[in-house]
C-alpha cells in the first residue's frame, strides 16, 4: 500500500472529528455569544449566568445529534476495516 492512502486516511479521520467537534462546540459557542452580548447591554457581570445556557444547548446537541455522529463514526470504521486486506496483503 503507498503512503499517499495512509496520509488520505488521516486526513479523512481528522476532517471527521473536526466535523462531530464542531456539531456539538458551534452552537454552544453561538449561545455563549448571545449571553455576552446580553450581559454587555444589561451590565450584568455575573460569570456563571453564561454556564447553565452553554451546557444546555451542548447537552441538547450532543443528545440530537448522537445518532448522526455514531452513523459517521460506524460509516468510517467500516472502511478502515474493509481497508485491512488492502493494507496487509
Amino acid at each position: 500500500m503507498e503512503p499517499e492512502v495512509f496520509i488520505d486516511i488521516v486526513r479523512e479521520a481528522l476532517q471527521l472529528v473536526a466535523i462531530l467537534v464542531a456539531a456539538t462546540i458551534v452552537p454552544s459557542l453561538t449561545v455563549g455569544l448571545c449571553v455576552a452580548v446580553f450581559q454587555a447591554a444589561t451590565s450584568i457581570n455575573e460569570q456563571t449566568l453564561s454556564f447553565l445556557p452553554r451546557l444546555l444547548v451542548t447537552l441538547a446537541a450532543l443528545t440530537l445529534g448522537a445518532h448522526w455522529g455514531l452513523e459517521k463514526l460506524m460509516s468510517f470504521f467500516r472502511l478502515m476495516v474493509e481497508l485491512i486486506p488492502q493494507s496487509v496483503g
